[in-house]
């Protein structure tokens, strides 16, 4: 599986492979080699959380979030990544928490809150 996983990371010719594929892959390497891919899937994680697809899955969203804060705390404290990956989580992670506290808030009705930074990143 870590082969496979590495083949179509290397077929993928892109510095960060997204979606469902970068999650599968990211996380399987990640178990083998935690300080190379860790920083890559807690970006995906947090990337994914904000996605069309995860949108209307208000359940999957803080735990994407919760995941990839966690990845990003795992990091070594010398990794150079650790620090932008993990207050990226963190941000997204307070911001889903945000919403989620105005949508309880509100009178039933579920707001859509855009992530406008989340997009200009994407960008």
């Amino acid at each position: 599986m870590v082969v496979l996983a590495r083949v179509k990371l290397l077929s993928a010719n892109r510095k960060v492979v997204r979606g469902a594929e970068g999650l599968w892959i990211y996380r399987l390497l990640t178990r083998v080699e935690p300080e190379v891919y860790g920083s890559k899937l807690a970006y995906v994680l947090v990337e994914e959380s904000a996605s069309p697809l995860v949108r209307d899955l208000p359940e999957r969203r803080p735990a994407l979030l919760d995941e990839a804060v966690e990845v990003a705390q795992a990091l070594g404290e010398s990794n150079p990544h650790r620090a932008k990956v993990l207050a990226r989580a963190l941000a997204a992670r307070q911001r889903e928490g945000a919403v989620r506290q105005a949508n309880s808030a509100s009178d039933g009705r579920e707001s859509r809150v855009p992530l406008e930074e989340e997009r200009r990143q994407r960008a």
